[in-house]
């Protein structure tokens, strides 16, 4: 398979420039690896199509040791970018601390939330239940633009059977800034299970509680029979994302 040729995407171009030689990168990646997914497409995207100039966001949540494994086979110390919002269980933090152990990842970016920010927007901590779209702004989606500035692509972890608003999503697409690859997109939960059986990766530990999508404290509860895996995040009020997906997509 002929690689796309590599470079800065856009490097120098204004946004509407930018859009369209992103169009142009995702339907020549799209042409190039449509049969790939899993690590064979992460392989690619790492080793050829943006060497030095991708990263891996995780959550380190629910079903994140998958990504960290195969990232942990290709390149050890592939940038990897977690959001520290300060409003994490304490589970996740130590899970976390567990998977770098294990899979020898080097590339761990911790980013938290601006303390200057944080004080003058949210100095009571209850910004969550006031307006929590501007909590995850504050939490996550300005400090994730902040660390994705040096990429030109990051790698996700969404599935089709997440929920009914990502059951359409493509495995490479771009959000008007960046190419962002979503390798396991088409995976669903038994595959999950089965590849972190087969690789003996431990589960979340809320996992086995019924937390099924893993994000802040406040902000998520247990999933109960029979509701998409998703159903947990926010629940009560319409919001499902929090915020670093709805970029422009195509």
């Amino acid at each position: 398979m002929n690689a796309v040729v590599n470079k800065k995407v856009g490097e120098g171009a204004g946004p509407a420039e930018k859009r369209v030689v992103l169009d142009a990168r995702v339907a020549a990646l799209r042409k190039a690896y449509t049969d790939l997914d899993g690590e064979e497409l992460l392989r690619a995207m790492i080793e050829s199509e943006f060497v030095d100039r991708i990263a891996l966001v995780s959550s380190f949540g629910a079903e994140s040791a998958v990504l960290l494994h195969m990232v942990s086979r290709i390149k050890p110390d592939l940038p990897i970018i977690f959001l520290d919002t300060r409003k994490l269980f304490g589970e996740t933090m130590r899970y976390r601390d567990d998977l770098i152990a294990k899979l020898g990842l080097t590339g761990i970016r911790t980013i938290k939330p601006d303390a200057g920010e944080v004080e003058k927007e949210d100095g009571n901590g209850l910004l969550w239940a006031r307006d929590p779209d501007a909590c995850c702004a504050l939490r996550k989606t300005r400090p994730l633009n902040r660390a994705l500035a040096e990429f030109d692509a990051w790698v996700t972890g969404r599935k089709h059977f997440h929920s009914e608003n990502r059951s359409s999503l493509p495995t490479i697409e771009h959000d008007g800034k960046h190419v962002k690859l979503n390798p396991l997109v088409k995976w669903n939960a038994a595959k999950i299970r089965d590849y972190m059986t087969a690789h003996d990766l431990p589960p979340h530990p809320l996992v086995e509680d019924g937390f099924l999508s893993i994000g802040c404290m406040p902000c998520t509860r247990r999933v109960e029979s029979g509701e998409d895996v998703r159903a947990g995040r926010w629940s009560g009020i319409a919001k499902t994302e929090c915020g670093i997906h709805l970029g422009e997509n195509i």
